[in-house]
């Protein structure tokens, strides 16, 4: 008979050498050459940091960017560095609409046809040059960004409201989830089904109401992007757009459920029944939390790794140039010589300006290999950390379904035992089967890079293999995620190896492929259907809260420029929130369903071999046999 605890009987394997002499390599190099001042603080267009002590911009602790709309330049995204010129300006001298990370965004106003910022029209760089400005137009998109941090730290406080509303019903929905699984599903569906209607009706009594009134009838194309979108609202086909794909998903929704209406029913019973199991191990549901953390360290260190990595070198400059066809663009130059070149004369308007830390050393060379390098672990320590929660969470569960009397021999503190033998004996296999993974994830990474290289390019066939490339990366991560976790629950049970489990669990699915096709997807979306119901209701009280429409707290709801920047944070954070309760539903499933399988094939049911499911279990997905 299969035993979690057979588990004990495994050996601990090494841990990877050469991912740690590569990391070492990575950090080590980084933490030596790297400077995260280079990335911290602001530095103008020759490299300097403002607000030194000992150095001319002492005093200057603000940077101004001379033409902020240069900086939608996709060159940014290469070069890292706005292609204007960036100046040192003392806190006292500027007219400060917002200030962030000791970068400023000015009024703009022009007189005689000059830029002027707080009556200055002249300024002098790090190198004590002179420069003017022609006319530059404060860029919507930047003020609207303002708009948005305002919101933002106005509004901060009500949306962790909102979020921790969010974990009350998560929870709530959970323990009734105990009790009352077919009615609250059934509920739920019902629920989506109706709000969806609703929105169906109202895009249309919008729809309807803004075709006969003048004007309404521009299209979205016609008038562009809008920083306010509240614009969009007086457009008649924006809510024909909506209209049509709420229509959409509503179709797909009772579609699903007049050809699916039996399986939903197994489906739910098959809830049902992990939600014994959750209730008998309660601490499961928090399981999240500790996910949560220490995926926040990973991307930490990734993150700080990363800062250190770009900073590493000496400054590094390049030909900005103002004409996309010049040849000299993203061409090395020196600033100290560069008005004596004749760039200039070839490319008027271009400037050599700072770009980025380098060197010529050989660690220098292969920053970029180091840089991917670095990636690669963090997606590696990603993926190993979701390995690990996940093979902590079947443990667990399997405990519950392997044990003869439930709950008397269900073993004390089940998830605390399942993560110790996780850690102690199964690190080699959950950092196999995460390495493959993060690989494929990286392949995908280079094929976007790639992609964003071949954009501008003529070359169809070239394109059109890309496409097939990423197409065919894209469903490989999702099979090899979807047996990862089926081999992460044959370890939790039998404490083999990543390949034997992997190998051993799809022979497994094969034997019931008839099951795994009725209870895989429809599980999945009803529990979808739960954390949208969960999500939806939270952004419910959050518009009416945010649109002044509950009279008892309209005195309380902050001035907002645009009431949708909370709002979409409280929906989306909601969904989070009910996406980490629900996750560990869904790993209950899977893993009582591997359980029911291997007990199948293993057990007859006599009293030699007695079945270890619960009779009810039993029931429901022999049913399946027969749908």
């Amino acid at each position: 008979m299969p035993q979690c605890l057979s588990a004990l009987y495994s050996m601990p394997r090494p841990r990877d050498s050469l991912s740690r002499g590569v990391n070492h390599f990575c950090e080590r190099g980084a933490w030596l050459h790297g400077d995260p001042r280079k990335v911290i603080y602001p530095t103008d267009s020759y490299g300097q940091f403002c607000g030194q002590k000992g150095t001319p911009n002492a005093k200057k602790s603000i940077l101004f960017y001379f033409n902020i709309l240069k900086c939608a330049n996709p060159a940014v995204l290469i070069n890292l560095q706005c292609p204007t010129t960036q100046v040192f300006i003392a806190y006292w001298s500027i007219t400060i609409l917002t200030q962030i990370l000791q970068r400023c965004f000015p009024d703009f106003i022009t007189l005689n046809g000059t830029l002027t910022v707080a009556k200055r029209t002249h300024f002098k760089d790090a190198l004590d040059k002179a420069l003017t400005k022609t006319p530059t137009h404060a860029c919507g998109c930047v003020y609207t960004c303002m708009q948005i941090v305002e919101d933002y730290a106005a509004s901060w406080n009500w949306i962790l409201i909102g979020l921790v509303i969010a974990l009350v019903v998560s929870l709530i929905f959970i323990l009734l989830l105990r009790f009352t699984a077919g009615l609250l599903l059934w509920f739920t569906i019902i629920a989506v089904i109706l709000v969806i209607a609703y929105g169906i009706w109202h895009c249309y009594l919008e729809f309807s109401l803004l075709r006969q009134q003048p004007g309404a009838d521009v299209t979205i194309v016609d008038i562009g992007f809008q920083t306010d979108v509240t614009v969009y609202l007086h457009l008649s086909q924006t809510w024909l757009i909506f209209l049509i794909a709420l229509c959409t998903i509503e179709a797909s929704i009772l579609i699903i459920l007049i050809f699916l209406r039996r399986r939903v029913w197994i489906a739910i019973a098959l809830l049902r029944e992990g939600s014994k199991a959750v209730s008998y191990i309660m601490s499961t549901l928090f399981y999240p939390i500790i996910t949560f953390l220490l995926l926040a360290i990973c991307i930490s260190y990734f993150s700080v790794t990363s800062v250190f990595l770009a900073s590493s070198g000496d400054a590094i400059y390049k030909v900005m140039a103002a004409e996309p066809n010049c040849m000299y663009a993203n061409k090395t130059c020196d600033p100290e010589t560069f008005n004596k070149t004749n760039v200039s004369k070839t490319c008027p308007g271009a400037q050599c300006t700072f770009a980025f830390y380098g060197g010529e050393t050989p660690y220098h060379r292969y920053l970029f290999i180091l840089q991917l390098s670095n990636l690669l672990i963090f997606l590696w320590l990603v993926n190993f950390i979701i390995a690990l929660g996940q093979c902590t969470l079947a443990g667990a569960f399997a405990s519950y379904y392997w044990a003869r009397r439930k709950p008397q021999d269900i073993p004390t503190c089940p998830l605390f035992s399942s993560f110790s033998r996780a850690i102690r004996y199964h690190t080699g296999s959950l950092a196999f089967g995460a390495l493959i993974l993060a690989l494929v994830q990286m392949a995908r990474v280079i094929l976007e890079y790639l992609d964003s290289k071949l954009k501008g390019a003529s070359n169809v066939a070239a394109r059109f293999l890309l496409c097939c490339l990423k197409c065919c990366f894209w469903c490989l991560e999702r099979f090899i995620k979807f047996m990862n976790r089926n081999a992460y629950i044959m370890i939790a049970i039998y404490g083999k190896c990543f390949c034997t489990s992997a190998r051993d669990a799809f022979c497994l699915l094969m034997r019931n492929v008839v099951r795994v096709a009725v209870l895989d997807r429809v599980t999945d979306f009803l529990l979808f259907l739960g954390k949208v119901l969960i999500a939806g209701s939270v952004g419910v009280i959050a518009f009416f809260f945010f649109t002044h429409k509950i009279p008892i707290v309209q005195e309380d709801v902050p001035t907002l420029h645009y009431y949708w920047v909370p709002l979409l944070t409280v929906i989306f954070g909601s969904y989070l929130i009910a996406h980490g309760f629900f996750s560990v539903y869904a790993m209950c499933v899977d893993t009582l369903f591997l359980c029911f399988c291997e007990d199948l094939e293993r057990n007859d049911g006599s009293p030699e071999k007695p079945f270890l499911m619960s009779a009810e279990l039993h029931s429901i997905l022999r049913k399946t046999e027969h749908h």
